[in-house]
């Protein structure tokens, strides 16, 4: 039975993904860029349960059709900056998640997240102010386009992969 803690994301549309990523690439401490962007809704759910989380996901997943989601607004993280997401919908079934996962969650995963996408992190305070000024001058919210959910294993650094699978159901959050 696996122990290491289960990630869950949502996954970005190829596009976005791309993005991203080449933000990343381009802004983040190279020694610490060891993740493709991201977008977490679970930051610690529990190893032991990953047949259960992978159960659920793939419900989830069946019912819901893709949410809508924006890129809103530039967060500064102090040390980084990051692309905030408005999405209900995705929330929604987060919540869904969530309640299946009762007596499971962290008190860190048990209040809603702000949703978003770290595009740098653990940089000089300097470089992400700079940075974060640079994004803003040329910010415009636009839409998002989220594909699915994906689960993965902390490995203390680099995260393994358990599964992705795409929204295809109907039902819209």
């Amino acid at each position: 039975m696996r122990r290491e803690p289960i990630i869950m994301t949502a996954s970005m549309g190829a596009a976005d993904r791309a993005w991203a990523n080449a933000l990343r690439r381009a802004h983040f401490p190279p020694e610490r860029n060891v993740l493709d962007a991201h977008i977490t809704l679970f930051h610690h759910l529990p190893g032991a349960y990953e047949a259960e989380a992978v159960t659920r996901t793939k419900a989830l997943v069946a019912e819901f059709a893709a949410p809508d989601a924006t890129l809103s607004e530039l967060m500064n993280l102090g040390r980084g900056v990051a692309y905030r997401i408005h999405s209900p919908a995705l929330l929604a079934i987060r919540d869904a998640m969530a309640n299946g996962m009762h007596g499971l969650l962290t008190a860190q995963d048990q209040g809603q997240p702000k949703l978003h996408i770290t595009v740098q992190n653990k940089a000089e305070p300097a470089a992400a102010k700079a940075l974060l000024q640079q994004l803003t001058a040329e910010f415009a919210p636009r839409p998002l386009v989220i594909t699915g959910l994906a689960l993965h294993r902390y490995m203390g650094g680099p995260w393994e992969p358990i599964g992705e699978w795409r929204f295809r159901g109907r039902q819209r959050a």
